[in-house]
């Protein structure tokens, strides 16, 4: 198997304050993994590390065995090729459904694009809120968007930063069955 995400001694800190100290896992090939830890442990931080929008201090971020960040290294998160889901879902509020799906294939023609946009409103379940925009939703149905939009540009690993937080239990446990295997897909 190969290994898509390594992290090797990774630390993060904020005006001297280290809120990551020494992580180390790897991901291989079609893994999904979970970091758990209490509110305030850096796992947010270490996800939007990962995703090129925080810096080490100390250590590296491999993927797909190419370093992306660390011995001075950062590459921008533009190009790493990794999806994120924040935790509120951070969907454009002034951008309907598909635009905010749409939104980081601007390198597609229009076709391609709207083939791209159709094929996740279909795979989410959503193809009858197109043209909707993200107050007219509920928690589920934005979170299933946030996710669609996060995996339009067909990233090669996909980060889930407390997608479920928000929601009611049972729906929390309706939509973890439903991202499982929208992601195994």
């Amino acid at each position: 198997m190969k290994i898509r995400l390594e992290l090797i001694q990774a630390c993060i800190a904020y005006d001297g304050n280290r809120v990551v100290n020494s992580a180390d896992f790897t991901l291989q090939e079609g893994d999904i993994g979970c970091l758990l830890g209490p509110s305030g442990c850096g796992k947010t931080t270490l996800l939007r590390a990962i995703a090129g929008f925080e810096a080490l201090e100390r250590g590296e971020i491999k993927l797909d065995g190419n370093l992306v960040s660390g011995s001075g290294q950062m590459v921008p998160p533009e190009k790493r090729h990794v999806g994120m889901v924040f935790q509120d879902f951070a969907l454009f509020p002034h951008l309907n459904i598909t635009e905010n799906i749409g939104f980081g294939l601007r390198q597609l023609s229009s076709t391609k694009k709207q083939q791209r946009i159709d094929e996740l409103l279909e795979l989410v379940g959503l193809s009858d809120v197109a043209k909707q925009h993200p107050h007219q939703l509920s928690g589920g149905q934005q979170q299933r968007i946030a996710l669609a939009r996060a995996m339009a540009p067909r990233p090669d690993i996909l980060l889930l930063d407390e997608p479920f937080s928000a929601l009611d239990p049972d729906l929390r446990c309706q939509l973890a069955t439903e991202v499982r295997s929208l992601l195994k897909q």
